[in-house]
């Protein structure tokens, strides 16, 4: 069942882009958190997302919100691309598509027809509060759109 405004956000503890364990539940009581899903690092859409949440960190940092970015990509992978793009915030690996699956953000099959890949994170945005509770939440059905940058934003203003 999907995930819903109210409802507790499962906690998680992913290796990031440095190999070291980031887990949600570490942000309570201190920042909100903005946790996102992509498909893919060295994709176009997730490219501009991301590039689109670093250069605006700033003011999520203004609105006491940590960023986490969720890929089944290896940390590898993703060391590769933060030093590519310089993402300021972690990129987190669900290689074993455990949390994407607890968020309901995992597409069964990802471009069928054309790639038919199992297990890809679905695009998605959380805004979790410093208390655990999600504020926001939007599980795009297509890969190629991007999230609603201003309804996140207006979110984490209500939470300041």
């Amino acid at each position: 069942m999907a995930l819903q405004i109210g409802d507790k956000a499962p906690d998680f503890t992913l290796k990031n882009h440095k190999l070291e364990d980031i887990s949600l539940s570490s942000f309570y009581g201190k920042n909100n958190v903005v946790v996102l899903f992509f498909p893919f690092v060295n994709t176009a859409v997730c490219e501009k997302e991301l590039c689109t949440f670093r250069d605006g960190l700033f003011q999520y940092q203004d609105l006491d919100a940590q960023v986490l970015a969720i890929s089944v990509d290896s940390p590898f992978s993703q060391k590769l691309w933060v030093e590519k793009h310089g993402f300021n915030f972690p990129l987190l690996s669900d290689f074993n598509k455990e949390v994407m699956k607890k968020y309901d953000s995992m597409f069964d099959v990802f471009v069928p027809g054309k790639f038919d890949y199992k297990g890809v994170a679905k695009r998605s945005a959380f805004v979790v509060d410093k208390n655990g509770i999600i504020q926001y939440a939007e599980v795009l059905p297509s890969a190629g759109d991007e999230p609603d940058y201003n309804s996140i934003k207006k979110v984490l203003e209500n939470l300041s």
